[in-house]
């Protein structure tokens, strides 16, 4: 596997980093173009969960996948959060599409999954991707940027529905536009195909969030698979023992640690595999 930390500028003239992870080619196996996972972890828009990072990206990588893991730009970074966190996201679609014989990739098998707060960075990016004011803005073809699918692991979609109040010093850092405020309302025909995962007692991120959203999504007939497990708490990631945090027992869930290979069936049901 070739590993690499490249710095990258998006849309709007922001540097970030992202951490790529690429599988060896074996030129006797049938497929030769690889799928791509783009991973964004959540965090708070505080930091970057660790958890929500490589694991999930090796993951990807053990099912066949080539993988990056995206950073974004936080509450204590200069600016706002947006656009620029979402204009990483579709930088990253772009670059990846235009290297992808570098990188021995399927251009029309782009999958980004976001989690947390992360899983907002990724619904917005979407909205800001179909958007003809983003796209005359910043100057980008909604084909070069928008992924192939998507998959939300317990999503912030609305910023309203979290289970703490925001500190009074990063309100000025979060969005004030509806559709980045809350990524529901950005939700069109186009949206990718979306695979959704939560748990119902999830008290960070309100169940209220899936909800809202699998109800755009299939108000705008937008493929759509989800799977809400009864227990979980939040930031589970892939739920198994060796992404546990000391001290958070909760976080190793059998149950909730099917949702990787319920996605793995989706995507592979999706594109014919």
């Amino acid at each position: 596997m070739k590993v690499e930390n490249l710095i990258i500028t998006n849309f709007n003239k922001r540097e970030f980093k992202i951490h790529t992870y690429v599988l060896d080619q074996n030129p006797e196996l049938v497929e030769q173009k690889r799928p791509l996972a783009i991973v964004v972890p959540g965090g708070s828009f505080n930091h970057l969960s660790k958890r929500e990072g490589e694991p999930v990206a090796l993951a990807f990588n053990n099912q066949g996948f080539n993988s990056v893991v995206m950073e974004y730009n936080l509450v204590q970074d200069p600016g706002k959060i947006y656009p620029d966190a979402g204009l990483d996201v579709l930088t990253t679609v772009k670059y990846f599409r235009e290297h992808a014989d570098e990188y021995h990739l399927d251009p029309k098998r782009i999958l980004t999954i976001g989690f947390s707060a992360g899983g907002h960075v990724v619904s917005s990016a979407n909205n800001m991707a179909l958007s003809s004011d983003y796209q005359s803005k910043y100057g980008f073809n909604k084909d070069d940027v928008l992924p192939n699918k998507t998959i939300l692991g317990y999503p912030l979609i609305d910023i309203k529905k979290i289970g703490f109040p925001i500190p009074d010093d990063q309100k000025d850092k979060m969005p004030v536009e509806p559709e980045l405020l809350d990524s529901a309302l950005g939700v069109t025909r186009e949206t990718p195909d979306t695979f959704i995962f939560q748990a119902w007692d999830d008290p960070v991120v309100l169940i209220g969030n899936s909800i809202e959203y699998i109800d755009a999504l299939n108000k705008n007939n937008v493929k759509t698979e989800a799977h809400l497990f009864n227990h979980g708490y939040h930031g589970f990631s892939l739920a198994r023992h060796n992404v546990q945090t000391k001290g958070r027992e909760w976080q190793e869930n059998p149950h909730a640690a099917h949702w990787f290979n319920l996605a793995m069936e989706w995507l592979r049901s999706e594109w014919g595999e």
